[in-house]
């Protein structure tokens, strides 16, 4: 399962990159507002500045929600690096846009998916990558692993090959639960993908080694 790291914040990137186990960046224009970035050549150099970091996949949004709109932002964003990924939102246009970017080459990640329809859609149209939003689905009381589970079922009957991207990860058993289910990749806070380093038992095995050893040279 490939690791990508949701945010626009380059210190953060580069720290998930230097742990070697990054594989790409998701973000959204709301995260590049929480980092201050603000107009249109502003947050285009941002993403030339994070493709400069990963050497991965970069999901970029569009902000239109037209056929038209959203086939030039596409066009404009893939032009940037060739690591790009443009993100489209699951609507009528969207999918009609992801067919037109992936006759033309470009990888897409539709995203805001919330049903296993929606997924078979962005599949058929050809998507690189499918974003199912687990966490917003947990905080209506429905169960965002059981949407993963069900999508990765469906994917390995018929043989789609868009990658299942389990984004609004909340926590580290987010993670876990993805890569149970089938995930091929999930995107997380920094926060998250370190929390899967802690174990009470691991701490107090490490203390326990390190005050032995020093016993030992004593």
């Amino acid at each position: 399962m490939k690791f990508f790291i949701d945010t626009a914040n380059l210190a953060q990137i580069k720290e998930a990159n230097d742990l070697g186990i990054l594989d790409g960046v998701t973000t959204n224009p709301s995260l590049m507002a929480k980092e201050g970035i603000k107009g249109d050549a502003a947050v285009m150099q941002h993403y030339i500045d994070i493709c400069n970091i990963v050497d991965g996949d970069v999901s970029a949004e569009v902000i239109s929600t037209d056929y038209a709109g959203m086939i030039a932002e596409g066009e404009k964003l893939a032009a940037l690096h060739e690591n790009i990924v443009v993100k489209i939102p699951m609507i009528k246009d969207g999918v009609k846009a992801i067919k037109y970017l992936t006759s033309k080459g470009i990888k897409t990640n539709c995203t805001l998916v919330f049903g296993p329809g929606q997924a078979i859609l962005a599949a058929k149209a050809g998507a690189t990558y499918i974003s199912p939003f687990v966490g917003r689905l947990d905080d209506i009381s429905y169960d965002g692993m059981e949407l993963i589970a069900q999508i990765a079922q469906i994917f390995a009957v018929q043989g789609y090959q868009t990658q299942i991207l389990a984004a609004s990860i909340r926590n580290p058993m987010h993670i876990i639960k993805s890569a149970q289910m089938g995930a091929h990749v999930i995107t997380s806070p920094l926060a998250s993908i370190l929390a899967l380093l802690k174990h009470p038992l691991t701490d107090s095995g490490l203390a326990q080694f390190l005050a032995d050893h020093a016993k030992s040279n004593s």
